[in-house]
């Protein structure tokens, strides 16, 4: 059984994170939906009570929070016929929490919005998003805002074609490409190539399109100073439904997503983005 999570702070972008990974359960046999949420854990005061509530009020708290999930999990299966699970913790640390939840339930992907609203004083969305795809644990599909895709059939994949071997998780790459066998369009974008692209480049090319040569991708060059423009453009002509991206570890928020470049790119984005960390 192939598992997707879907974060949920009950937010139009979460939900429509949700929406996506319930299109995507359409295209892999026995799917599990997972619709998570992680609630505050309550303060205590000197005397180890709880401040302001007591143990049923805490239940209650879960109750209300579970049947929230569940209001979205109706909405869903009108758009799949997969299992849709609802899970609510209580927890202050929400990235360790859904780490620990993945890692213990064997959780292939998981699916979030770039952004999201405050409920009961968290923030889920947006850094956490970030964060999550810097820890690396399994792939991470970052659904932007204004993103309507409902399939993953036509796949970008995105690279700089730099230390190919050690920047692309083959097995990852792999795992995800295999649930929906997707055609490939492999893409770089530079303006620092001018007439002849070096030998280094080609290198790192052959190398790539060795390790994907199962899945027969095709390959693009496209020299533009504008960066986000470039991988827009090519998403309208080849109608891409996920950009697949290879953020590095140590360098990811600062060189990354905290860019102007693609910081535009995951905050307005058409499609979603596919994040695996090696």
């Amino acid at each position: 059984m192939t598992k997707f999570i879907v974060p949920i702070d009950f937010s139009e972008t979460s939900k429509n994170a949700a929406r996506y990974a319930a299109h995507l359960s359409t295209l892999v046999p026995d799917t599990h939906l997972i619709l998570y949420n992680v609630f505050d854990t309550l303060e205590y005061g000197s005397d180890s009570s709880p401040l302001g509530t007591d143990e049923e009020e805490d239940a209650g708290r879960k109750k209300i929070m579970e049947l929230a999930l569940q209001s979205v999990q109706i909405e869903l299966s009108t758009i799949t016929g997969a299992k849709i699970s609802c899970v609510a913790e209580e927890n202050n640390r929400f990235l360790d929490t859904l780490e620990k939840y993945v890692l213990a339930n064997n959780v292939q992907l998981i699916v979030m919005g770039i952004t999201g609203s405050t409920r009961l004083g968290q923030i889920f969305m947006g850094s956490n998003t970030l964060n999550i795809v810097k820890r690396g644990i399994v792939p991470v599909i970052i659904v932007p805002p204004d993103a309507h895709s409902k399939s993953a059939k036509n796949v970008m994949l995105l690279t700089d074609f730099e230390d190919i071997e050690n920047t692309i998780s083959l097995e990852s790459v792999k795992a995800v490409l295999n649930l929906f066998r997707p055609s490939v369009h492999i893409v770089n974008v530079d303006h620092e190539h001018y007439v002849e692209l070096t030998d280094e480049y080609k290198k790192e090319r052959a190398k790539l399109e060795g390790m994907l040569s199962e899945y027969k991708p095709d390959f693009y060059f496209i020299r533009m100073f504008d960066f986000v423009d470039a991988i827009n453009q090519f998403v309208s002509d080849r109608q891409i439904d996920l950009i697949m991206t290879f953020p590095r570890k140590n360098s990811f928020l600062k060189n990354l997503f905290k860019t102007t470049n693609t910081s535009k790119l995951a905050y307005h984005s058409h499609v979603p983005i596919a994040a695996i960390t090696a």
